[in-house]
């Protein structure tokens, strides 16, 4: 069975935010998060997928998922060439 641990981002008032999470199906759970169904955390934001990786083993997930949830300096990484490959992310917004 495939893990997915995964970096969502969202800009609300020209502010970035980011989200990280682990699941078994990654659409299901990115539409959760939309319909703010989600985690509290991202309740009334639209979210855009900007990481993901697989893992086989659940543990190897949940051990990724924590290290990029406490590493601020990849997050910003991450979001930063998001934000490079979709300029017109900086638009986008509720």
């Amino acid at each position: 069975m495939k893990y997915f641990v995964y970096l969502l981002v969202s800009k609300k008032n020209s502010k970035s935010f980011s989200y990280v999470g682990m699941t078994k199906d990654l659409n299901k759970r990115i539409t959760l998060h939309n319909s703010s169904k989600g985690a509290k955390y991202t309740r009334g934001k639209k979210w855009l997928l900007a990481y993901k990786k697989s893992y086989n083993s659940k543990s190897k997930a949940l051990k990724e998922e924590y290290s990029l949830k406490k590493d601020k300096k990849k997050r910003e990484k991450i979001k930063l060439n998001f934000n490079l490959k979709y300029e017109n992310f900086n638009s986008f917004a509720i």
